[in-house]
C-alpha cells in the first residue's frame, strides 16, 4: 500500500534517510490517511537525535527539544520531527519524569496510546503496524497499545482521548479499554483544566456528541463534569418532555450544528433543571431554571478555563434559551426588535437555532404551535435585519457629538439621552432620522 504524503513531508524523510537515519510519518496522519480523511498535521518520527535533526536542516525551532521534538521548517511549512523515545516513570498521571531516546521504532510505537495511532509509514518500507492498528481501524475499534491500565496510569488524559476518538470516528471502545477507563477515571482529577477543555471541545463538536453518555456511564463526567451527571439523574415528568434532562440535552446537541458556542449552549441550557425541579401532584415544574442554569454554565466554563467571550455568549444564551412568545397571536415585531437589541443580532440568530434544537428534543405536546411561534419570530427577525432598523445606540442617526453641539454637557447625561432615543426608535423605527431625533431631544429637555 502507498500513502500520498505532502511533498515537503517526503522531503524531510528523504533528507533524514540520506543521512543514514530512519524516518517515518507517524500517528494521526497515518490513521487519517488510511481512513481517507485529510490529516491536520504530518508528524515525523526518526532515529536521529534532536541535535542531529538540527544539523541536517537549515531552519528549525526547539518546540519540545527536552522531549525530542524539533519543528523543521520546509518552505515556510512546519513539520514536527521527534526522536524515537521511551518514556521514563510516570508519577502524576500526566507526564513522564524523564524520557530516554532510543534507536528502536518498536519501542517508540509501544509508548503510544491506541493501536490506531501507533502506525508508521514511509515510501521505502511501507506501513509499519506492529499492534494491529489497521485491523482495529477496519473494525471500528479503539484499543490501547499493550495494557490499557498502564496506558491510562501514564497519562489519564488518554481516557478522554479514547472517548473523543469514539465521537469523532464513530468507533467503539473495546471491553478491556472500557474496564480500565471505569477503574481509572478518578485520575482525571490530576489533569489540567486546559487539557480537559480541548478534549471535551473536540468531543462535543464531533459528529457524535452523544458519546458524552458513554462518558457518564464510564464514570468520566462524574470527575470532570458532575453537572451532567445530575442532568442524567433528573427526570422530567412533564407533558412537554419525553426524556430525562440529560438525554434531552444530548438529543438537542445532536439536532444543532457542530459549532463551538451552539454545542456548549445546548450542553448547558438545562443545567439549572436539577436544582429548579419541583414535583407537583400532576407534573414537575422547573421555574427559574434558565437563571439558575446561567450561573451553573458560568461556573463550568470558568472551571474549564474558557475565554471570556465564550463565557459571555454561552451564559447569555442559556439565560435566554426559554424566552419565547406564549402563542402565535402574541408574536410582535416590537418585542422581537427589543430582544434583538438586548442580545445583538449575532446572538439572536444563534438563539433561534438553539430554540429549534430544544423543541426538536421535546415531546410532541404542542410542538406544532411551538414551531409556528419560532418560525414567525425568526421571520420577523429577518425582516428587521432587512429593513436595517436601529438596534443599538451606534445605529442612531445622531451621535453624542451632535448632542453636545445642542448644549448637553459631555458625560452621563449624553448616554442617558442616547439610550432614551434608542428606546423610542425600537418602538418606532421610522423615528430614526436626525431631524426627528433632534426634535425629540429638544422636547424632552423642555419637559424638564
Amino acid at each position: 500500500m502507498r500513502i500520498e504524503m505532502p511533498i515537503r513531508a517526503a522531503k524531510v524523510i528523504r533528507r533524514l534517510e540520506d543521512a543514514g537515519f530512519e524516518a517515518y510519518i507517524v500517528g494521526g496522519c497515518v490513521r487519517d490517511s488510511l481512513l481517507k480523511r485529510e490529516p491536520g498535521d504530518w508528524d515525523i518520527t526518526t532515529s536521529a537525535s534532536p541535535q542531529e535533526i538540527k544539523e541536517l536542516f537549515h531552519y528549525t525551532i526547539d518546540t519540545g527539544i527536552e522531549h525530542g521534538t524539533v519543528t523543521v521548517m520546509i518552505d515556510h511549512e512546519p513539520f514536527e520531527v521527534t526522536t524515537y523515545r521511551v518514556d521514563g516513570k510516570y508519577e502524576d498521571h500526566r507526564r513522564p519524569n524523564e524520557v530516554h531516546f532510543t534507536k528502536s521504532l518498536e519501542e517508540d510505537l509501544l509508548r503510544r496510546d491506541f493501536t490506531i495511532n501507533a502506525m508508521a509509514y514511509n515510501d521505502r518500507r511501507g506501513l509499519i503496524d506492529l499492534y494491529n492498528g489497521r485491523e482495529d481501524l477496519e473494525n471500528g475499534i479503539i484499543r490501547c497499545v499493550g495494557d490499557a491500565s498502564t496506558r491510562f496510569d501514564e497519562d489519564a488524559l488518554r481516557i478522554l482521548r479514547a472517548l473523543r476518538f469514539q465521537a469523532q470516528l464513530g468507533f467503539e471502545i473495546e471491553e478491556e479499554t472500557c474496564k480500565a477507563i471505569r477503574h481509572q477515571a478518578r485520575f482525571l482529577k490530576d489533569i489540567s483544566a486546559e487539557r480537559i477543555q480541548v478534549e471535551l471541545e473536540k468531543l462535543l463538536t464531533s459528529e457524535h456528541p452523544e458519546v458524552i453518555v458513554n462518558a457518564y456511564e464510564l464514570g468520566v463526567t462524574g470527575v470532570i463534569l458532575p453537572e451532567f451527571d445530575l442532568m442524567m439523574e433528573t427526570p422530567q415528568n412533564n407533558p412537554h418532555h419525553k426524556y430525562n434532562v440529560g438525554i434531552h440535552t444530548v438529543e438537542a446537541m445532536k439536532a444543532i450544528e457542530a459549532e463551538h458556542i451552539l454545542r456548549w449552549t445546548m450542553l448547558l441550557h438545562d443545567a439549572g433543571k436539577p436544582k429548579a425541579r419541583v414535583q407537583g401532584p400532576d407534573k414537575d415544574h422547573f421555574r427559574m431554571h434558565p437563571v439558575i442554569g446561567e450561573e451553573i454554565a458560568r461556573t463550568v466554563l470558568k472551571r474549564l478555563k474558557f475565554d471570556n467571550q465564550t463565557v459571555r455568549q454561552v451564559t447569555k444564551l442559556v439565560q435566554w434559551h426559554d424566552r419565547r412568545f406564549g402563542s402565535p397571536q402574541e408574536v410582535s415585531k416590537k418585542t422581537v426588535r427589543r430582544w434583538v437589541s438586548e442580545l445583538t443580532p449575532q446572538l439572536f440568530s444563534k438563539l433561534m437555532k438553539i430554540q429549534k434544537a430544544d423543541i426538536s428534543a421535546q415531546s410532541d405536546y404542542n410542538r406544532e404551535e411551538k414551531e409556528k411561534i419560532l418560525a414567525e419570530t425568526n421571520e420577523l427577525f429577518l425582516e428587521i435585519l432587512e429593513a436595517g432598523d436601529a438596534l443599538s445606540v451606534k445605529d442612531l442617526k445622531i451621535t453624542g457629538k451632535d448632542l453636545m453641539e445642542m448644549g448637553i454637557p459631555q458625560g452621563k447625561e449624553i448616554g442617558e439621552f442616547l439610550n432614551w432615543l434608542l428606546d423610542q426608535v425600537l418602538l418606532h423605527p421610522d423615528f430614526n432620522t436626525k431631524e426627528n431625533l433632534i426634535k425629540m431631544i429638544r422636547e424632552k429637555r423642555n419637559e424638564k
